[in-house]
């Protein structure tokens, strides 16, 4: 019987329990899926300690990205057969050895990326592409604020937009995550962890701000990212690792210069399939090209999730976290 992940109980690391569970054969519109690899996201965490709350209650096995080969194909499945390589995004039960899922959730992973860069780019890229390339209109030139940009979707982000020639400032703490972000393709690196961060953005643009915010750490940055903005600004705020964002009065965005706050979420994005395919074509191009390098940092056994978990939430990871399944591909 293959094995999972399993959580019975909201909590911290701890209440993720390694152990046998049953998979069946795929329903109607769903493939069986031998998996090698799967992404470690904050996202995960949120859904462990209970600030998401998963679709199916608890139990349930997290993780939301992963990537191996198709071994069963349910009815009504036509543009999928067993045998090909699939990755797939924002579908919760990653973390186990054998998943059924959607077909409609999955794309065909081609030949030139691996399963385990798949399993550290799909949610982490694909966040990449709606932040950068659909939220905001943002043109060759135009210099945006990024949080956390050594972080998974830092790291890819700077890449991605330097590749569409933005101007991105990044935050990161410490000198080694500052020269990771730089190495990546910021345009320039503020080190939280020395320097005031709206002080430097305003310095940087020479008093005007940028035009938008790309914030996924939330509670201790939220309100501060809202003074790095010109007026007409936009403020994206995608994620929280470092808590909720607090209530507050929306009279902030007028007396800032008319701003714009806005709190997207991939799985809006990819719920239609043809948006959800151009995306991931869009993504794979600019992988398969070497204009973004995926950077799998750590890797861990399956089994050992709870230590991943640890790490990310204790800030001791850059790039990418990857939980492998099967040997490397």
């Amino acid at each position: 019987m293959p094995k999972a992940i399993v959580i019975e109980e909201t909590g911290g690391p701890e209440v993720m329990r390694w152990t046998d569970v049953p998979v069946g054969e795929p329903g109607p519109g769903e493939i069986r899926v031998r998996q090698h690899a799967a992404g470690v996201n904050f996202v995960d965490v949120y859904f462990r300690t209970g600030l998401y709350k998963a679709p199916a209650g608890v139990p349930f096995i997290p993780g939301m990205e992963g990537a191996g080969i198709i071994d069963a194909v349910g009815p009504e499945v036509r543009d999928l057969k067993v045998g090909q390589r699939v990755a797939y995004p924002f579908t919760i039960g990653a973390y186990s050895e054998t998943r059924t899922l959607p077909a409609a959730k999955t794309v065909v992973l081609p030949d030139e990326i691996s399963f385990e860069t798949a399993a550290g780019m799909m949610l982490k890229g694909l966040t990449a592409h709606y932040l950068l390339r659909q939220v905001v209109p943002l043109e060759r030139g135009d210099t945006v604020l990024l949080h956390a940009a050594s972080g998974g979707v830092g790291h890819i982000a700077c890449q991605w937009a330097r590749h569409l020639g933005l101007e991105l400032i990044g935050t990161a703490g410490g000198p080694e995550k500052c020269a990771r972000a730089l190495a990546a393709g910021a345009a320039h690196v503020i080190d939280y962890q020395k320097e005031d961060f709206v002080a430097r953005v305003k310095e940087i643009t020479k008093g005007r701000g940028v035009k938008a915010v790309i914030d996924g750490v939330g509670r201790d940055t939220f309100m501060r990212s809202l003074d790095c903005l010109r007026p007409f600004g936009m403020l994206v705020a995608y994620g929280q690792s470092s808590g909720a964002v607090p209530p507050f009065d929306i009279i902030n965005l007028s007396t800032r210069g008319s701003l714009y706050v806005t709190r997207p979420t991939l799985g809006t994005f990819l719920a239609d399939r043809d948006r959800f395919v151009a995306m991931a074509k869009d993504l794979f191009q600019v992988v398969a090209g070497g204009a973004v390098k995926i950077d799998v940092q750590r890797r861990y056994p399956l089994a050992d999730a709870a230590r991943a978990h640890a790490d990310l939430e204790g800030r001791q990871t850059s790039g990418s976290s990857i939980l492998v399944t099967a040997p490397a591909t």
